[in-house]
């Protein structure tokens, strides 16, 4: 073959491969909008995000997720050479594939599945307890890209920013990789600082997501009960927040400001002098790991003090501060003595705002209580249910995991194991819960499991019962009532003072005619159809008799004879008649469509 022929025969190769690159994105286009439009050539974002989608693609078929496949119509992006199953023939997806995929997928996907581990309301325990087990961990940065990225941020050299630099990293992750530092002064720091190119494959990846996500929740429709595209919204904004390491360092200083009159905690420092978006040097935390039992014990530190100091921590975010470390894993925590513990990494947090932490408050004392009724009311008021839940279901649901719980003491109870029972129904029914609660409720299991771990015979449920009684006595004091009454005291007096004014208005135009009110019946529909029935009939009987008396009234009148043109006319009206009655008789008894 001469040249010529194999520079022709290459360009023709390339346009295939672009065709088809081009047919593959206006299909993904086709399923986000609904409608065909003309596709112009894609433009270089445009083709990398759809080599990512058939990345994905592969990915899953790799690992045999074709019900995901079809779910975010990626069926014509899957390489030549897997095998898809007939349909209806798809075997279960376990938790185990997910986790492999996500894995391979990259730092995107795995964090996304770290925070679809903490949704209990939408994942059962088995993919929770899978899904924890991605490890935020990554290829090593060179030390050369990583000294380029402080000089470019700080705007001097690493040696004049700190009196040593171990180019070994401590830890490595897919957003950012962790050094040790000296600064010139003797003070120990850790220094991360962003992988380079995170932030880029990680905006591709979100906004491919959203596409995806806006697929599936088309194909799924609203029966599933999943906002996917919701999920994919918050996921969007919590790890945006991540990446910017300034974000991360005002979170340390509002948990060191909230725990400011306390000496159980130790918040390290954050030196913003050598901070930015992409570096960030905090103090350097010391001590045992939280779940080394052996460790503390060879300290002579005592298990139990540090699981109940533990468990006060935990509470006072979730329950007082309404502010949480929302990934309280053991690496993160560290004893320094038995009254005393570190803790850092603060990218991931929760917020539960003032009403959802007393609804919290009030959901914690119904298990405490085993009351369903107060379980159910407490649930509701946290804004997690449609309008059509069936409250009656949910509460004998309830009520049943009540009497499963009832013979035992509140020490031997398993937060944990009462947690996941509850979700159980939650899911059942539906109940969508916020993401922040949702944590909130991960954070607690993954609390009580540290806590086990570290101090077998300590029981979180006894420990924190008194706690909860506390805040909600606290919170329902006349002091804090005087001070609701205070607040509410302008609005009140705004009520008194306009209301005769406000409905003094709408009596003068609801006397003029001017004020329509819409009432929508519901429920109404089989009444409403009978009595039309019965309506269409009554009209069939006047016609008809109408017509037999008008006919009666001219045979009388007039004796037609045979053959005459009155008999011809007389005989059009009976079958006019006839027809008409006809007519309306089927009307009348046609089933009314639903």
């Amino acid at each position: 073959m001469c040249g010529n022929s194999v520079r022709r025969y290459a360009r023709a190769d390339l346009s295939k491969r672009h065709f088809r690159l081009v047919m593959h994105d206006t299909i993904l286009r086709r399923h986000m909008t609904g409608i065909i439009v003309e596709t112009a050539p894609p433009r270089a974002h445009e083709l990398s995000s759809l080599a990512r989608a058939r990345q994905i693609a592969a990915v899953l078929a790799r690992h045999h997720l074709w019900h995901l496949i079809e779910l975010m119509a990626l069926e014509h992006l899957v390489p030549f050479g897997h095998v898809r199953p007939a349909r209806g023939q798809h075997q279960p997806i376990t938790p185990g594939q997910v986790r492999l995929a996500l894995e391979e997928l990259g730092p995107t996907f795995m964090k996304l599945g770290q925070v679809l581990s903490t949704r209990a309301d939408l994942l059962p325990p088995e993919f929770q307890t899978e899904l924890a087990l991605l490890q935020d961990q990554a290829p090593e940065v060179p030390i050369a890209n990583v000294l380029e990225t402080i000089e470019a941020e700080l705007g001097q050299s690493v040696a004049r920013c700190f009196s040593s630099f171990d180019p070994k990293p401590l830890a490595t992750g897919s957003i950012g990789q962790a050094h040790l530092a000296t600064f010139a002064d003797g003070t120990e720091v850790v220094v991360k600082v962003r992988r380079p190119g995170a932030v880029e494959q990680i905006d591709e990846d979100l906004k491919l997501l959203h596409r995806l996500a806006t697929i599936a929740s088309g194909r799924l429709g609203s029966a599933d009960g999943w906002d996917l595209v919701g999920v994919v919204r918050e996921f969007d904004s919590s790890l945006r927040a991540e990446v910017d390491y300034l974000h991360e360092g005002h979170n340390a200083e509002r948990f060191a400001q909230n725990f400011k009159e306390s000496e159980r905690v130790h918040i390290p420092r954050v030196f913003w002098e050598a901070s930015t978006t992409r570096v960030l040097t905090m103090e350097r935390i010391k001590g045992s790991r939280i779940t080394d039992a052996s460790a503390l014990s060879a300290a002579g530190i005592d298990c139990e003090i540090v699981a109940d100091n533990a468990t006060k921590i935990v509470l006072k975010m979730l329950l007082e501060d309404g502010f949480f470390h929302a990934d309280l894993h053991p690496g993160n925590l560290f004893v320094e003595s038995a009254t005393r513990i570190g803790l850092i990494d603060f990218g991931m947090v929760g917020i539960i705002d003032q009403e959802s932490r007393t609804g919290l408050e009030q959901l914690l004392m119904a298990l405490v209580q085993r009351d369903s009724e107060s379980m159910v009311d407490a649930l509701l008021g946290l804004g997690m249910a449609d309008p059509k839940i069936d409250r009656a279901q949910l509460q004998k649901d309830l009520g049943q995991l009540v009497d499963k719980y009832y013979g035992q003491e509140i020490a031997q109870t398993k937060l944990g194991a009462f947690l996941d029972d509850v979700f159980v129904v939650v899911r059942a029914h539906r109940l969508m819960m916020p993401s922040d609660l949702s944590m909130l409720a991960k954070t607690l299991v993954t609390a009580e499991g540290m806590v086990a771990q570290l101090a077998p015979t300590f029981q979180m449920m006894e420990a924190t019962e008194p706690y909860v009684k506390h805040l909600i006595i606290e919170h329902n004091s006349p002091a804090v009532w005087a001070n609701k009454f205070g607040r509410a005291a302008p609005d009140v007096l705004w009520l008194a003072t306009e209301s005769p004014r406000i409905l003094r208005r709408a009596v003068a135009r609801l006397q003029k005619g001017e004020l329509a009110i819409a009432v929508e019946p519901k429920g109404l529909d089989p009444y409403l159809h009978r009595i039309e029935k019965s309506a269409d009939r009554l009209v069939l009987g006047m016609i008809l008799s109408a017509l037999l008396i008008a006919g009666g009234f001219v045979v009388s009148v007039y004796r037609p004879g045979a053959g005459t043109l009155l008999d011809a006319v007389l005989a059009w009206a009976v079958i006019a008649a006839a027809s008409v009655g006809g007519v309306l008789l089927w009307k009348s008894r046609r089933k009314r469509p639903s």
